[in-house]
């Protein structure tokens, strides 16, 4: 395992670190379940400390903000790796994950 990790910053805010990949997002889908328990309606996950991800990685995005949408909060990706952005691009998801001003100002 390479180590990825959730931390919490406060305020609704969470930091992901490490590689995304098979072996390391079971771990992280189950660490995740604590962003949803926080109070607040809108959780920011800064994807600054990725290191690598696969589709797999893509796939907890996802997940992710299918459980936001149940949990009625709204998540937003903040610093999404380019390997990220070039496989959501390919599979049309760059939408979900990059809101419109950003993806403008890339």
């Amino acid at each position: 395992m390479n180590n990825a990790a959730i931390q919490a910053l406060g305020d609704g805010r969470f930091l992901l670190t490490g590689d995304l990949d098979f072996n390391d997002v079971p771990q992280l889908l189950s660490a995740g379940t604590s962003m949803f328990a926080h109070e607040g309606a809108r959780l920011v996950l800064d994807l600054s400390g990725v290191r690598r991800t696969t589709s797999v990685g893509l796939a907890l995005m996802v997940e992710w903000l299918r459980r936001a949408r149940q949990a009625n909060k709204s998540i937003e990706f903040q610093n999404v790796p380019a390997q990220m952005l070039a496989m959501a691009k390919i599979s049309g998801l760059d939408g979900i994950l990059i809101p419109q001003p950003q993806r403008a100002a890339t």
